[in-house]
């Protein structure tokens, strides 16, 4: 194997890695609650993700009083560039998402998404908060 091979195959192993690495830093940080209402109907109660980083990607669970949800962890969390993607199929639940920064670009100040639940979607403004109000 000459070295042009070498070097090749040592790049295709190590970009990607660094790239993935990249994803998390390109914006400000997601961890911690993130709160909005969900009104589907006549019907309206509170939700909110909590963002954690494992194993150097976002997790995320999710939290909901009036759903009876205390912390269901989220099977599949994409964060890619402003946009967020967040599955949990056990509800039939995706929830898609806008990161939206202040006018400096150094906080997030709110995720505009839809909830997407048994073919219905719903939109949802969640909010930076200390801890989920349930």
């Amino acid at each position: 194997m000459n070295t042009f091979s070498k070097v090749f195959i040592l790049l295709v192993l190590i970009i990607p890695r660094f790239i993935g690495a990249q994803e998390i830093s390109e914006f400000p940080s997601l961890t911690g609650s993130w709160e909005g209402p969900l009104v589907i109907g006549r019907d309206s109660t509170n939700l909110a993700f909590t963002f954690s980083i494992k194993d150097g990607q976002y997790a995320a669970a999710l939290i909901s009083g009036g759903m009876g949800i205390y912390g269901m962890p989220a099977d599949m969390v994409r964060v890619d560039g402003a946009n967020i993607t967040i599955r949990i199929p056990r509800l039939d639940v995706e929830f898609t998402g806008t990161i939206r920064l202040n006018d400096s670009g150094d906080q997030i100040v709110r995720i505009d998404g839809d909830w997407f639940q048994y073919s219905e979607m719903v939109p949802v403004v969640l909010l930076r908060v200390d801890q989920p109000t349930f």
